[in-house]
């Protein structure tokens, strides 16, 4: 995996990924950005909800559960000195569906977060992660 990232200007970084595809990040103005997009750190909590949620969203098809949406929501702490890693992140998944077993969402969950999910995994290095979820059956 490659990837490529530029300074653009200010606090303004270009990150480009070797699948070709652009992200812009920006710092605060307190930081001499201009809040033009998302903070490296945030795209890293992105990037950990979206590796999650993809996960949950392949294992709960291959168990032909009929879901129509899943998405998760994150709340992080980070340490307050240098370096500010995460120290707590709480991953909320929602799943949307027709006849959707809790049980099934719970052991994707878990699958994702004990097997699959590199970002997670990685940050649990670090941080203390934990999961909940709601199953809203359609």
């Amino acid at each position: 995996m490659k990837a490529r990232v530029k300074w653009v200007e200010q606090a303004s970084f270009l990150g480009e990924t070797g699948s070709n595809h652009a992200v812009l990040m920006d710092g605060p103005p307190t930081a001499g950005g201009r809040n033009l997009g998302p903070r490296p750190m945030e795209m890293l909590l992105l990037g950990t909800g979206g590796c999650a949620c993809f996960d949950v969203v392949s294992i709960l098809k291959k168990r032909r559960q009929a879901i129509s949406d899943c998405y998760v929501e994150l709340d992080a702490e980070r340490a307050e000195t240098d370096p500010k890693v995460f120290t707590k992140i709480h991953i909320h998944f929602v799943v949307k569906g027709k006849d959707i077993k809790p049980e099934m969402v719970e052991k994707a969950i878990k699958l994702s977060a004990e097997k699959y999910c590199s970002a997670s995994i990685m940050l649990g290095q670090t941080a203390a992660i934990t999961h909940d979820f709601e199953v809203i059956q359609e």
